[in-house]
């Protein structure tokens, strides 16, 4: 790991525990074992930091998506034939994969806690809390949606409706077991079910 990534990560590690107003350049410098003139060298600012921070896990979660074959390439519809055709046991794995790489993914759990801490004391991490885990997630879960009903996958039924719908559990279970490695399989087996009955009410 080279020296900007080893300021990107414990920086991370920093606003997990300390909150982004609460840690200093010096304090992220001194974990990494720098002077803080070493590290300007690499980042102007702290928001710099933390920018570089959101836009790593912007290349995480789009990685993420590409191997799982849920790349937004032509308009989405790719990914809603590929969703289309799962069976239910295929999109209960699929939901899996994906759940478990926002609960288990160093990175990403990090991120999480850092963005629950500061959201309601910091209005600039607020806004990306509020983009990137409720208006991008619900936008592409629409779109997706949208072409899963043009393609007969779905039923005709408003599909803002459903990205809410299958969004929110799954948002609600990474919120309650995030830092509860050992209660894992609980949380896979509620979420099981929540997609089971979403299949059920919602497959055409």
């Amino acid at each position: 790991m080279n020296t900007k990534d080893r300021i990107l990560d414990e920086a991370l590690t920093l606003f997990s525990l300390q909150g982004v107003k609460g840690t200093s350049v010096k304090d992220i410098a001194g974990a990494v074992g720098i002077k803080d003139s070493s590290l300007y060298k690499h980042f102007k600012s702290k928001r710099e930091i933390f920018d570089t921070i959101v836009a790593k896990m912007h290349e995480r979660i789009g990685e993420m998506s590409n191997e799982l074959g849920m790349s937004d390439e032509e308009g989405g519809r790719l990914a809603a034939d590929f969703c289309g055709h799962l069976s239910l046991d295929e999109l209960k794995k699929l939901v899996r994969k994906t759940f478990l790489f926002y609960l288990e993914d160093d990175f990403m759990a990090r991120f999480w806690r850092v963005a629950n801490m500061e959201q309601y004391r910091s209005p600039e991490v607020y806004d990306v809390y509020h983009r990137l885990f409720m208006e991008e997630s619900i936008a592409y879960q629409t779109k997706l949606f949208s072409e899963m009903i043009e393609g007969g996958y779905l039923k005709a039924i408003d599909p803002a409706i459903l990205a809410v719908d299958f969004y929110a559990f799954i948002f609600f279970l990474l919120d309650k077991y995030n830092g509860r490695p050992d209660e894992k399989d609980e949380a896979l087996a509620v979420l099981d079910r929540q997609v089971e009955e979403f299949y059920r009410v919602y497959h055409a």
